[in-house]
């Protein structure tokens, strides 16, 4: 293997072993190849939007949290155990 390869190989490792030891049901940020904001933690896959997607989320907390609560019969609730 060339340098760069096992350098890049040594990276990846390292970031999986801080996504691991972030802990299941804590949630932990990267930015993604392509420029994104990934979240883990949330379930079996990060959620990943660019920034003005997470942006234009964010200022919909309210909103969100509101039709959470009009809409509580309806939801599901997913276990914290995946």
């Amino acid at each position: 293997m060339t340098d760069d390869v096992q350098a890049e190989l040594a990276r990846l490792r390292a970031e999986n072993e801080r996504l691991k030891q972030a802990g299941r049901g804590k949630l932990a940020m990267k930015v993604s190849e392509k420029g994104a904001l990934s979240v883990y933690g949330m379930g079996r896959f990060p959620v990943t939007l660019y920034k003005e997607q997470w942006l234009r989320l964010l200022s919909m907390a309210e909103e969100i949290k509101a039709f959470i609560e009009a809409n509580q019969d309806s939801l599901k609730a997913k276990d914290a155990k995946e």
